[in-house]
């Protein structure tokens, strides 16, 4: 019986139904712009900061099981004094990404203030996310990359991806002109040099441009490219939602479902609004696990963290279960 069961969910996956409804997450879900990772039984996610916990830096939630989550703390006490100076006002920091390389643990966060494009991506270390283990320390690595008013892109939202070469690349942006894309290296983790604009991946093609949280996954030969549309930050009236499009090369060009070009304005939508889940964006992907936040409209509109299983069609299309 077992085995029949499994055999029915597979198949109901591989079409796209859904299969039966995941376990409920419970615990602390208070998480705005998730990025999900695992080492060993261990779930970790990091997500936009609060000024009122931990100085805004950004925080950290644990669980055991990928169900039960508990709030771990901050990765520093405070926002490091630099970029208060590079940028004026900066009272929390945003939208995470936090990848292992060797037996080190990356973590890229942003800068900002909202509406501005005055931002700063930077770069924290650690060789465990255990903070139990003595050897727990963040270390503060300094800038990625920077935008000022008078650059066309937006850099927040950092998301990595290393390509089949071994190279490194971190995919970003907000508004503006969209999502645009520079070349990492390792083992520092920083831009490498020598590099002129930063590529571009996609653009909404009409004002506002309302297109951000880029995060590439690489799966079968295809780069998958996951954006967040539309807005977000608005409780109820939040009308964000998760789009997708595919390319052979991860700078590009990518496509949507029905060929279109995501730098014209393409991009499948996999995941909006449903029931009491409103606005699900903000998005990172840990294997077959998309983590993402929403609003909660049985809770005033406030934000929850949400993990959903992606299945892939004979199509190589990925689907939300």
């Amino acid at each position: 019986m077992k085995r029949l069961l499994a055999l029915i969910t597979c198949l109901l996956l591989t079409i796209g139904l859904p299969a039966s409804a995941a376990p409920a997450l419970t615990g602390d879900l208070r998480t705005h712009d998730p990025a999900l990772i695992r080492t060993g039984d261990d779930w970790y996610v990091f997500s936009t900061g609060d000024e009122r916990v931990g100085g805004g830096t950004v925080q950290i939630r644990h669980s055991s099981d990928g169900k039960h989550w508990t709030f771990a703390g901050t990765v520093f006490d405070r926002i490091p004094a630099w970029l208060s100076t590079e940028v004026p006002g900066v009272s929390n920091l945003w939208a995470p990404e936090i990848v292992k390389r060797g037996s080190t643990y990356y973590l890229y966060y942003s800068a900002s203030t909202f509406g501005s494009n005055r931002s700063v991506i930077a770069l924290a270390t650690n060789t465990t996310l255990n903070p139990r283990d003595p050897a727990y320390r963040w270390v503060d690595r300094g800038l990625v990359h920077r935008s000022l008013p008078t650059d066309d892109y937006n850099a927040i939202d950092p998301g990595i991806i290393t390509d089949g070469q071994g190279v490194p690349w971190m995919a970003f942006g907000s508004f503006w002109s969209g999502i645009r894309m520079i070349r990492l290296q390792w083992p520092s983790g920083l831009a490498a040099p020598g590099q002129g604009a930063p590529l571009r991946l996609a653009d909404r093609r009409e004002p506002p441009n309302a297109v951000e949280a880029p995060y590439v996954v690489s799966r079968n030969g295809w780069y998958y490219l996951f954006v967040s549309f539309d807005f977000c930050c608005r409780g109820t009236d939040s009308t964000y939602k998760i789009a997708v499009g595919r390319s052979r090369s991860v700078s590009g060009p990518y496509s949507d479902k029905a060929g279109k070009a995501l730098l014209q304005g393409g991009g499948t939508v996999i995941l909006s609004s449903s029931g009491r889940k409103i606005g699900p964006g903000g998005q990172s992907v840990y294997g077959n696990t998309l983590a993402h936040h929403y609003y909660d409209a049985d809770a005033n509109g406030d934000f929850r963290l949400d993990l959903r299983q992606l299945s892939w069609g004979s199509d190589g299309w990925p689907r939300v279960s």
